[in-house]
């Protein structure tokens, strides 16, 4: 990502180091949490083809010789019809309240829409934050496609009073221009020290990194309805008692929360073996963050419309 520097050239003096934060916000789905892991070059967010799947902000943290990028991808914002969506909203709209910098992620392939411009107006509201336009997915845009896309985004922006200190086309699968966007977003920051050690990359916590990858693992080929009523809470990570020191292995127990009993054999599969998959698909991509092998033991509970109840949305994590 960056140039490399000859021996005699001196390294950048603290006050000419920036760091700081940049949230990426967008309808759901825009491509914020696949560009996130791009920029930081390792799986800090969970992905899906689901639209809504990030639930919380997350973030991922860009180490550079010249700066230190935060990026804080937040849930998709869109109309809610629960509370559990009404509280998503108000994450979105806290989080750009306190960043330094905003991205606003727009897919190349879909057409500028309704949903785009009611965020645009309320971008417009935070005055002094600059504000980047990303154009995404630019692999499934021909060159005719993206042209107009940039040139609807950069209208967009003038309707809505926004002037954005860069609009930018991007392939977060493909890798193309994740570099320059890396490049266009360090000067936007504030001057000053790293905010974070050098190899962290993400400032989640390890529970929440664990529920998000089996959440992700259940997500996949399940009912369209399904995705928002899925919750998952990690009850338990401890290492399994007299095992040998060179062949540790961590118990991990979990629980899959869904909100009817009728939604119970959707997630657990013919004979347990959907549930056996998740289970599986989720093991593989835990012991890959937590570098040990793992036990995980996955149960379904039923929590009652908890998109709905504020009690079971606290006991839940939101």
């Amino acid at each position: 990502m960056n140039s490399p520097t000859s021996p005699s050239s001196a390294a950048p003096s603290a006050a000419e180091h920036r760091s700081g934060f940049a949230c990426f916000v967008g309808r759901p789905n825009a491509g914020k949490s696949t560009l996130t892991n791009a920029l930081v070059g390792t799986k800090v967010a969970i992905t899906s083809s689901r639209p809504q799947t990030t639930r919380h902000t997350v973030r991922g943290i860009v180490h550079r010789e010249d700066a230190q990028l935060v990026l804080v991808d937040t849930p998709g914002l869109h109309k809610p019809r629960t509370l559990l969506g009404q509280r998503l909203n108000d994450v979105v709209r806290t989080t750009w309240a306190e960043v330094d910098v905003i991205g606003f992620c727009l897919p190349a392939d879909q057409k500028v829409g309704p949903g785009d411009r009611f965020i645009a107006k309320e971008l417009a509201q935070v005055k002094r934050t600059p504000k980047v336009a990303i154009v995404t997915k630019t692999d499934l845009a021909d060159r005719e496609t993206l042209t107009q896309q940039l040139i609807a985004v950069d209208q967009m922006g003038k309707e809505a009073g926004i002037e954005w200190a860069e609009i930018i086309p991007v392939s977060a699968v493909a890798g193309e221009q994740v570099g320059l966007l890396a490049d266009l977003l360090a000067p936007l920051l504030p001057e000053g020290p790293p905010l974070y050690p050098e190899g962290d990359l993400t400032d989640e916590p390890e529970l929440v990194m664990i529920a998000e990858l089996i959440r992700e693992a259940a997500l996949e080929g399940v009912r369209d309805e399904l995705p928002h009523s899925i919750a998952v809470v990690v009850e338990e990570m401890l290492p399994r008692e007299d095992r040998p020191a060179d062949r540790p292995l961590l118990d991990v127990h979990a629980n899959l929360f869904i909100e009817r009993s009728s939604q119970k054999g959707i997630v657990i599969g013919p004979k347990g073996q959907r549930l056996k998959d998740v289970g599986t698909k989720a093991r593989r991509q835990i012991e890959a963050l937590l570098g040990t092998p793992i036990f995980l033991d996955l149960h379904v509970k039923v929590a009652k419309d908890w998109q709905r109840d504020p009690k079971q949305l606290r006991r839940l994590g939101f």
